[in-house]
């Protein structure tokens, strides 16, 4: 973990970290532990009668895994993982409000200018959106 989220990470959840597969795209999501306990919240609310909703549950609740930060804020990502996610040596965390996610900086690259390519489109960012552009 970069050094300027770690002092927040430890204080938030004593570095305590959850990661599992992003069940849309093809990355990792790592959350501070507080943040992981909302999601499962939420999933556990879910109706179980719902093929969806236990799909949803099974994705992210099978594939979650406890992280610990050592002193130098290191993490190790299980080969389950790094295999889903395409991990080798290059490799993108990027801040996503509330978590972390994990890609493969070639899968980073393509989708970031897929999504840039994207919103220049005409239509391609509804109008509500067009206000939260800084």
């Amino acid at each position: 973990m970069p050094s300027r989220y770690r002092d927040e990470l430890n204080s938030r959840g004593d570095g305590q970290l959850i990661i599992t597969i992003d069940a849309v795209d093809r990355c990792l999501c790592i959350y501070p532990l507080p943040e992981w306990e909302l999601i499962e919240a939420k999933l556990r609310e879910l109706p179980s009668l719902r093929e969806e909703a236990r799909r949803l549950q099974r994705l992210l609740i099978g594939n979650a895994v406890d992280l610990e930060m050592d002193g130098s804020g290191r993490v190790v990502v299980p080969p389950r993982l790094r295999e889903y996610a395409r991990l080798d040596k290059r490799a993108m965390l990027v801040g996503q409000l509330n978590k972390f996610q994990l890609w493969n900086e070639d899968d980073w690259n393509a989708i970031s200018d897929a999504d840039l390519a994207a919103i220049k489109q005409p239509g391609g960012l509804p109008e509500e959106l067009r206000d939260l552009i800084l």
